[in-house]
């Protein structure tokens, strides 16, 4: 085979990887609960029971979280009103779930960055949260935790949080940012601050996706 066969080849192989994942991810999103749902303004409950079926349910979550590109996912998200989250906060990291998560502690170190969310599709803003945090609560066997975070680790967890407390990234966002965001959503639209200007569907993957 020629070297311009081989490059064809790999290049067919390659596109064929990008429609699975673009399919894989479609599926996934369809599991998640979109804007306009009073659900994702709806505080949960904290989790009772722990057993094979929160264990169950967590994996289900991960599997969603990942397929669609996301770095963290609330119950909430998936209309289910518990406090459980799961997430992985870089590709390096095993993914990871927080159940009944309390936030024990925040810095006066504050930093802004644009977040985008799973929930919210096509649209991405700034949204200023403490650098460093800590969190307790028990993982999915039940037994207590408690987690240093700092960076994008502890702005994935105050995000999933706030999910869990019906707080979406429109409620901490600037007053402009949030109105080009809400008017996007309506119109089907997209929006992001560092662009300023409508993304076209096939940039969708580059979007910053804290939820992602």
């Amino acid at each position: 085979m020629s070297d311009e066969a081989k490059t064809e080849e790999r290049e067919a192989e390659e596109r064929q990887l990008e429609v699975e994942l673009l399919e894989r991810r479609e599926a996934a999103l369809a599991h998640v609960v979109k804007f306009g749902d009073p659900v994702l303004k709806s505080k949960a409950s904290p989790v009772a029971n722990f057993g094979p079926d929160l264990r169950s349910e967590v994996e289900r979550m991960i599997e969603i979280m990942r397929d669609g590109l996301g770095i963290g996912l609330a119950a909430t998200q998936l209309g289910v009103l518990r406090r459980l989250l799961v997430f992985q906060a870089g590709p390096e990291s095993e993914p990871a779930a927080l159940v009944n998560p309390e936030v024990e502690w925040l810095s006066h170190e504050l930093a802004v960055a644009e977040e985008g969310c799973l929930s919210l599709p096509r649209v991405s803003m700034d949204v200023e949260r403490p650098l460093y945090a800590r969190f307790s609560g028990r993982d999915v066997e039940g037994e207590p935790i408690v987690i240093e975070a700092a960076g994008l680790e502890a702005r994935v967890l105050q995000h999933e949080v706030d999910h869990l407390d019906g707080v979406l990234i429109l409620d901490r966002t600037v007053r402009e940012q949030r109105k080009a965001a809400l008017r996007a959503l309506r119109e089907g639209g997209s929006y992001s601050p560092s662009s300023e200007e409508e993304i076209d569907e096939g940039d969708e993957l580059r979007e910053p996706r804290t939820d992602a």
